[in-house]
């Protein structure tokens, strides 16, 4: 089927009568192999919105969408809170039923030591997750699936300004089978206060104890992101938030001041952005996630001499020392510090590096973790 959106308009929310059930009862916090949890309550706000537009060919419509039941339907689409028992029963199944599809396309991210999440949105295995996790094109990636097995993908394009990545499963690891994949959704028609489901791999991927499930409440639209109250932690980036009705609205992006105030990427941000991330096109800074190695050079040198190298950095760390010529950075070969500055932005915080150096004569490598620095101002 075709993913599109539309511009959506600048809706305002507001509280909802009957949060005092929802306080009484909760929510589980779910786990694809068990039955058991935490409790989370939602909390919803009020902000405005921004537009989009966008469109991705795909010829399936996915795994995850759930229907919800008729009595129930217009009041959990927009928003509304349960005013009964039985009504809460009936949400608290809905969202049980998009937990158990949605895990199903929801995939750990493994590129070097460095992990994160992903969700499978065609059957022919294409991934989107977050660019911080996918860190870079071109770079080989292991996929941890639901029931356990670990294929190989390889990372695609990525779009930096909104935390947007993508990539693609090798052919031929599931046995001739499709893969399992998100139903797709549109970020257009989303308003403070609508109910959101998160699943992904809290603190890594975890084969003992599956997919993790949240549940909460959209807080805020804004322009690049989306504000929600669903709890996550390190290791939930790039997992997938999906509608109460099971569909893809956006990705898991960074952690707010608290865990129940987390930002996510908007599903048309992707749309937008479609044939450059296809195209393993990279682009764009994360505010955030400036790479950095904590070096200090002369671009007017005909070499890239290192000058000084600074205290608990990651050079500092690799073993690299005043004085030290860099040759060679990863694959990038080079010739000043200027080259040496873009061969660092091209890369993002956490991703291992070969360096090539000589010094007193002596050519030798370090491996070198890129470092994480403030934004400018």
């Amino acid at each position: 089927m075709n993913w599109t959106s539309r511009s959506v308009g600048n809706p305002s929310g507001q509280r909802t009568a009957g949060l005092a059930l929802l306080l009484t009862l909760g929510i589980a916090w779910l786990s694809s192999s068990s039955a058991t949890g935490q409790t989370i309550v939602a909390n919803p706000l009020a902000t405005s919105t921004t537009a989009v537009s966008a469109r991705i060919e795909n010829d399936y419509d996915g795994d995850t969408k759930v229907t919800i039941p008729d009595p129930l339907r217009d009041e959990l689409r927009y928003g509304g809170v349960p005013d009964s028992i039985d009504e809460f029963r009936q949400l608290e199944d809905q969202v049980q039923q998009v937990a158990r599809r949605g895990a199903r396309c929801t995939v750990g991210v493994k590129i070097g030591p460095a992990q994160g999440c992903g969700v499978i949105i065609t059957q022919s295995g294409l991934v989107l997750t977050a660019a911080h996790v996918a860190m870079r094109p071109g770079k080989t990636a292991e996929i941890m699936l639901d029931d356990g097995r670990t294929v190989l993908a390889t990372t695609l394009g990525m779009n930096r300004h909104v935390d947007a990545g993508l990539l693609r499963i090798h052919s031929g690891q599931n046995n001739g089978r499709p893969w399992p994949c998100a139903s797709p959704g549109t970020s257009d028609r989303l308003r403070p206060g609508m109910w959101c489901v998160a699943t992904g791999h809290p603190g890594g991927y975890d084969t003992s104890r599956g997919t993790v499930t949240r549940v909460g409440r959209i807080l805020a639209i804004q322009s690049g992101s989306l504000l929600t109250d669903c709890a996550l932690i390190g290791g939930d980036s790039g997992g997938p938030l999906f509608d109460i009705e099971g569909r893809l609205i956006a990705i898991h992006s960074r952690i707010g001041n608290d865990v129940a105030d987390n930002l996510h990427v908007p599903v048309d941000y992707y749309k937008e952005s479609w044939d450059r991330l296809m195209a393993g096109e990279a682009w764009g800074s994360l505010p955030g996630f400036r790479p950095v190695i904590g070096v200090t050079g002369n671009n007017s040198y005909s070499d890239a001499r290192i000058l000084d190298v600074h205290d608990g950095s990651p050079a500092q760390d690799a073993g690299i020392e005043p004085g030290d010529v860099i040759t060679q950075f990863g694959e990038v070969s080079v010739s000043n510090f200027e080259s040496l500055t873009r061969a660092v932005s091209n890369t993002m915080p956490g991703e291992r590096v070969v360096v090539w150096l000589t010094r007193g004569g002596t050519q030798f490598k370090v491996l070198l973790e890129i470092g994480r620095g403030e934004d400018d101002d």
